[in-house]
């Protein structure tokens, strides 16, 4: 190895790996609509597109202080809960950089809070683009208290994390979370992601400027630990 090799060590590694990755390449557009026939499914859940009837079950923990003290949500009535369901479930198509899907984490064999010959939404899961020029796609998450601790986030952010890479093929992955979130911080590093950054006083909610942390995994990274 040369001198010059030696001394920029682990960076050259990272920019010769980079390469061998190859242009970005992801599969766009893709249409979530094929997953409302044929969900994603994990152990113990279902993963499928959000719909607007998934309103009640949703808002059952949109509305509680403990999950929206994380969430860019303002609290909401449940006129304002129903339509904001509405609105994420509309979203079907990755095509540009903005777009979403949204998907409900359904656990079959427990009724809806509305319906009890319904499965009961207990939280969901999103994809965003965040670049399509540089293949980079946003995970993102939010489950009812009622149901946390159980290992559901996890299995469900892996089932979509592997969804992400095997089906629509980005360069990166990342996350953006209220960096006090603790729990959500966590997930993020069972998941294999890296806390990259935190960007100190970036939003101003519920009164107060709050840190945005960022945590990422490429491609190659999710491969290797995926084996």
């Amino acid at each position: 190895m040369s001198a010059q090799r030696m001394a920029a060590g682990p960076d050259v590694d990272r920019v010769a790996a980079a390469v061998a990755d190859g242009p970005p390449a992801l599969r766009f557009p893709y249409d979530a609509t094929v997953l409302v026939a044929k969900p994603l499914r994990t152990e113990r859940l279902v993963l499928r597109p959000l719909e607007a009837s998934d309103a009640a079950d949703v808002y059952e923990y949109q509305r509680l202080p403990e999950v929206i003290r994380y969430l860019p949500w303002p609290e909401r009535d449940r006129t304002e809960g129903y339509a904001h369901t509405a609105k994420r479930a509309a979203g079907r198509v990755l095509a540009a950089d903005g777009d979403f899907v949204f998907f409900a984490a359904v656990l079959p064999g427990t009724p809806a809070t509305d319906d009890s010959t319904r499965d009961r939404i207990i939280g969901d899961f999103m994809i965003r683009t965040s670049s399509v020029l540089h293949a980079q796609l946003e995970l993102g998450w939010v489950l009812h208290p009622d149901f946390q601790g159980r290992g559901y986030a996890r299995e469900a952010a892996q089932a979509l994390l592997d969804f992400t890479f095997e089906t629509l093929n980005p360069h990166r992955v990342q996350a953006f979370l209220d960096a006090r979130n603790g729990a959500s911080a966590a997930l993020c590093e069972r998941l294999g992601m890296r806390r990259e950054a935190t960007i100190l006083e970036e939003q101003y909610n519920d009164g107060e400027w709050q840190d945005t942390a960022i945590y990422g995994v490429l491609r190659r990274e999710w491969a290797a630990a995926r084996g």
